[in-house]
């Protein structure tokens, strides 16, 4: 059994580097970071703000904010402050509606819940939404792995139908174009290799294939479904007798559901040394949805994520 890695245990982050390196020739990016009302919140916005990668607009109860800076020995005069009630809820609005205005570029969940963040992003007055279902990938710099791997979606959809599945695997393919990968594999996983009209994730990872295929999904190479160890291993691929450009090759893997994707994401962060980099895709701008388990460096990453998302953003329909 793998035992559990502490922080300071893990071997470098050298995809999540990277990320950092290529975002801070591209910021450094206005961004509304919401109720940022705790030392860890404010020692993300110092970090990212100090890797040039982000200029906060700090948006909540100027108070609390002001007690967090302090608990973090960060001095407030450096970034501009919104000040709003106490309800967290009126922080989100307030900074969405500065998205909305231009004054801002991206949003950054502060101590707040990400229930209340979402809701003010999407809400039909925030007018931050497209006509893609909302998801959310994670990059994934894992030991020993020679390339970025996105996760997604371990967030936010719950239970994603086929038609949000289609929508969760082009933002991520989107997402994965703009990083610099050209033709992203995708592997949809399920517990098996086979279709069985008894895993339903089965069925929709065969309706998916054939979905890129009529050119409804663009942009990438999909296969599935794929067993997690024939997605990312290309001896028990052969093994299994399987023939796939993306089995044992993966740069995106999608997970049947919510539960799935978060236990594999926390299996690897927690039991494998794997860091990570994470952003809301399908808004009109990036949203970085941080745990409050996050790392700063994760968070600093996540910030370079939304960095280089706003410079290279696809055209999504209204």
């Amino acid at each position: 059994m793998l035992a559990e890695l502490e922080p300071a245990d893990r071997l470098v982050r050298p995809h999540l580097d990277r990320l950092v390196r290529d975002a801070r020739g591209r910021g450094p990016l206005p961004l509304a970071v919401v109720y940022p009302c705790d030392k860890a919140s404010i020692d993300s916005v110092a970090a990212a703000a100090d890797a040039g990668l982000i200029v906060p607009l700090l948006v909540g109860p100027a108070a609390r904010i002001a007690a967090a800076a302090a608990a973090a020995g960060a001095d407030l005069s450096r970034w501009r402050c919104h000040d709003t009630g106490e309800d967290p809820r009126d922080a989100a609005t307030t900074a969405v509606a500065l998205c909305g205005d231009g004054s801002a570029c991206g949003l950054m969940k502060g101590s707040l819940h990400s229930d209340d963040l979402l809701a003010a992003a999407l809400s039909r007055q925030g007018g931050l939404r497209s006509s893609r279902r909302v998801s959310h990938a994670f990059v994934m710099d894992l030991p020993g792995c020679g390339r970025p791997l996105l996760f997604t979606d371990c967030v936010v959809n719950i239970a994603p139908d086929l038609i949000d599945k289609r929508d969760i695997v082009q933002n991520a393919i989107d997402l994965a174009l703009m990083l610099g990968i050209v033709e992203p594999k995708v592997a949809i996983l399920s517990a098996v290799e086979t279709v069985n009209p008894s895993i339903p994730g089965t069925l929709d990872a065969a309706a998916l294939c054939k979905m890129a295929d009529r050119g409804q999904i663009v942009g990438g190479l999909l296969d599935g479904p794929l067993a997690f160890d024939n997605a990312i291993s290309a001896e028990s691929a052969r093994n299994k007798g399987i023939t796939s450009a993306v089995a044992g090759q993966p740069d995106v893997l999608l997970v049947p559901n919510l539960e799935a994707g978060n236990m594999l994401y926390k299996q690897l962060v927690y039991q494998a040394g794997a860091d990570c980099a994470g952003l809301v895709l399908g808004t009109r701008v990036p949203i970085v949805l941080t745990s409050r388990s996050d790392s700063v460096a994760s968070r600093v990453a996540s910030c370079a994520l939304a960095v280089l998302a706003a410079a290279g953003r696809p055209r999504v329909a209204s």
